[in-house]
């Protein structure tokens, strides 16, 4: 049993990460195809707020589908 949880917690940490290096990936795209560096002028130098929480705008959803199918508990 425990052989089993390790696994599948290494698996989903696994899909998690991907989908936050995806999240990040995306919005720097999205912000280099708009010619924009920051996306607002709350946090200078940070890249906007949206830099800060740009990799939860995938991770949350992965993360959900993995409770919703059971992956994750």
């Amino acid at each position: 049993l425990n052989q089993h949880i390790s696994t599948t917690l290494i698996i989903s940490f696994t899909i998690l990460g991907v989908a936050i290096f995806i999240g990040d990936l995306h919005i720097s795209w999205m912000k280099r195809k708009a010619s924009v560096k920051d996306t607002s002028s709350i946090l200078p130098g940070h890249g906007g707020v949206l830099d800060r929480c740009d990799s939860s705008l995938l991770c949350i959803p992965v993360a959900y589908t993995l409770y919703i199918f059971q992956v994750i508990s």
